[in-house]
């Protein structure tokens, strides 16, 4: 007889560390690697996310191609202009996802005298989707459905969270959620088996899974998750916050690809990457990412 009631996978903390920081120089005011580049493979399908504080002049127009972004704005305004027309500006708790496919190019700039904080996660995209047509799409902090739970809510951006689908259109499954609990207040995420995840804490303190892993503002983690698991089927992570605390939580289906990453190409082999180059070179990215005045 097919067993039916299948506990969930129980998931804990799996690696954790805090993010440090460096002031490369105005007006790039100070980066941190949340997701360090050089442990791609570990965070798989995810590349790297950087936190950043910038000033206008730091991320102009720029090329990217074979992957995805997702970009958080912790504060200030961000400017988006692209080279196909788009033009929007991002507030607090907004989120910009962007495909960039065969090519895109963009700016990502503070708005005005803004001094803007974000965070920057980079998405692989599988070899057979590296080719598709790149896109943007603006999830405003409203547009995000927020879940009540006991003692806190949940945001959720990506996936199907909480018992809500959130808006983001990702070419790969994913999701994102936003968790914001009381002291004392306890919360069981639930996530596909099959997903590798990561957490970052952007305030206070929390708790986590059945090591009880205590983490606080500036730390990031990896969960333990079940690889060769069913997509359909749940685990759960368990958390208490020790004090009033937000946390952001992303998940998704390791690619287990060959990467080869160099500027911000993202692709399969170092002879692709350079034929990324090349084709930039020769203007087949487009014009550049300027606002049309």
């Amino acid at each position: 007889m097919e067993e039916t009631n299948k506990a969930p996978f129980q998931r804990d903390i799996n690696k954790h560390w805090k993010v440090s920081y460096n002031q490369p120089g105005y007006p790039h005011v100070q980066q941190g690697w949340v997701l360090p580049p050089e442990r791609m493979k570990a965070f798989d399908p995810f590349i790297l996310m950087a936190e950043d504080w910038f000033k206008r002049g730091t991320f102009s127009d720029h090329p990217h191609r074979g992957f995805q972004t997702i970009t958080y704005v912790i504060d200030g305004r961000l400017e988006h202009v692209d080279n196909s027309g788009g033009y929007s500006i991002l507030d607090a708790g907004d989120v910009q996802y962007m495909n960039a496919g065969r090519g895109a190019r963009h700016a990502e700039e503070a708005f005005g005298e803004d001094l803007i904080h974000t965070l920057q996660l980079w998405l692989n995209l599988p070899k057979s989707l590296k080719n598709s047509e790149s896109f943007y799409q603006n999830i405003y902090v409203d547009d995000a459905s927020v879940v009540e739970v006991d003692g806190g809510s949940v945001r959720v951006y990506a996936g199907d969270v909480a018992g809500v689908q959130g808006p983001m259109e990702s070419l790969v499954p994913v999701t994102m959620a936003e968790v914001t609990l009381k002291e004392g207040a306890a919360y069981t995420h639930i996530l596909p088996e099959n997903h590798n995840a990561f957490l970052y804490m952007l305030a206070g303190e929390m708790a986590f899974g059945s090591s009880q892993t205590a983490l606080s503002k500036t730390e990031a983690a990896t969960l333990t998750f079940n690889e060769h698991g069913d997509e359909a089927a749940e685990s759960a992570f368990v958390m208490k916050a020790n004090s009033r605390a937000k946390v952001l939580i992303y998940s998704g289906v390791p690619i287990r690809e060959e990467i080869a990453a160099r500027g911000p190409f993202v692709m399969n082999t170092m002879e692709e990457v350079r034929q990324a180059y090349a084709d930039f070179q020769h203007g087949l990215f487009g014009p550049p990412a300027v606002k049309n005045d």
